[in-house]
């Protein structure tokens, strides 16, 4: 479906609050009609963005960050092509072996001339990325909210 939005939930649903990527794509997903021109998507892995998003012009991303703020606060960022990086106080890179995560996708999709015209993330502050643990409350509590701003972000008719 090239050409598509694309919405990308990002993280890992074994590991705390780093899971809110995937719940907010699942709850996207289950509101989406069929003949929607939008493509949802659960992704674990940061390095697979740059082959995920290729042919979309527009991507919306939905990741666990951390800025320092309360848990369960939301953040939007445009990075697009002709966008800014991810703001410095913003932390949305996985931890491992070699760090590679969503700030990292972004930069070398740009070096790389692979960056979709318009990449917007919608980040929700995280407070516990525990392996093993869910979503905390604050966290869950804002689901819905970080889904409405994806819903605004793709500019569909949401199902009643």
């Amino acid at each position: 479906m090239t050409g598509a939005t694309l919405v990308v939930g990002l993280g890992r649903g074994d590991r705390g609050d780093d899971g809110v990527g995937p719940a907010v794509a699942r709850a996207v997903a289950s509101r989406l009609s069929p003949d929607a021109p939008v493509r949802v998507l659960e992704q674990e892995d940061p390095t697979a963005l740059l082959d995920l998003w290729e042919g979309h012009d527009h991507v919306v991303v939905v990741d666990a960050v951390v800025t320092g703020g309360p848990a369960g606060s939301l953040h939007r960022f445009d990075l697009g092509a002709t966008g800014s990086p991810l703001p410095p106080e913003v932390r949305a890179d996985r931890g491992g072996t070699h760090a590679f995560g969503l700030a990292t996708a972004v930069e070398l999709a740009r070096a790389l001339r692979r960056l979709p015209a318009r990449v917007v993330v919608v980040g929700v502050e995280a407070g516990q990325v525990d392996t093993g643990s869910t979503l905390s409350a604050p966290v869950a509590a804002a689901v819905d909210a970080a889904t409405a701003l994806v819903w605004e972000e793709v500019a569909v008719d949401v199902p009643g």
